[in-house]
């Protein structure tokens, strides 16, 4: 199961209902990682780093002059209406709460923000515009309370979208990162943290965009890592000499 119900909870809270075991992160933790605006507030309560970004959601009603521009008592801009973001371009657009980088554009010019908005609110009634943040892509695998490794990803493509990820031959991966043994440990230290932040359990899959600098941002947690042989985390389990059946065996294991 990936995005939507499956993803962010409802799913969980269903078979918690029916009083079915079942693998991952439970009802708050999914729902809090599948939204990306909620996860972001709790990431930065704990002192996690994250590109600059603002929420805008669409507009509901008439709103006064006076209150042009202005966040509302969530922190969220107006659509039509919001400012142009303080940082940036380019920016990147992505639905709240969608998964598999679905809805997710990168735009370089102002003119761009509002077409690009009005496609990304057919997924979702709150949009993040985040500062683009160019550099190397890592995404760190978390079992448990453990981390298994992780892998650096080079897309072919402007960045590691939809298609980069399940067309074969558009992105290359190294394993394990070729960065520096400190900056590798502090990623792992960051995945981790940001795994238990958010109440996870079972595995996680933490992503994150490396600048020029070697600092690190985080951008998402995955509670429902993709699980066939030629996804990330198997790939990131094998590279650290756990097979395919002793990494699901685990899971089971974990969410006994």
């Amino acid at each position: 199961l990936h995005g939507g119900t499956g993803e962010n909870g409802a799913v969980q809270g269903l078979l918690e209902v029916m009083g079915i075991p079942y693998t991952g992160s439970g009802v708050l933790a999914s729902a809090l990682a599948m939204d990306k605006e909620a996860s972001k507030k709790i990431f930065s309560y704990h002192g996690l780093p994250m590109a600059p970004s603002i929420i805008v959601v669409k507009k509901k009603g008439k709103k006064s002059k006076s209150a042009e521009n202005l966040p509302d008592a969530t922190g969220a801009y107006m659509f039509p209406g919001f400012p142009v973001p303080p940082f940036g371009p380019p920016w990147v657009v992505k639905p709240s709460s969608e998964g598999s980088s679905i809805g997710v554009e990168i735009i370089k010019e102002e003119s761009g923000l509002e077409p690009c908005l009005g496609k990304a609110f057919s997924f979702d009634n709150r949009v993040i515009i985040e500062q683009f943040i160019k550099g190397r892509e890592l995404h760190i695998a978390v079992l448990g309370n453990r981390v298994l490794g992780g892998v650096e990803v080079r897309p072919s493509l402007e960045f590691y979208n939809y298609e980069a990820k399940y067309t074969s031959g558009l992105t290359d991966y190294i394993l394990p990162p070729e960065i520096e043994e400190e900056v590798y440990e502090n990623v792992k230290e960051m995945a981790l943290k940001a795994h238990l932040v958010l109440g996870c359990s079972g595995a996680s899959r933490v992503d994150f965009i490396l600048d020029g600098n070697n600092s690190p941002y985080v951008l998402e947690v995955n509670t429902l890592p993709g699980m066939t042989t030629t996804s990330l985390l198997p790939k990131i389990a094998r590279s650290g000499g756990m097979s395919f059946n002793d990494l699901i065996e685990e899971m089971i294991k974990l969410a006994l």
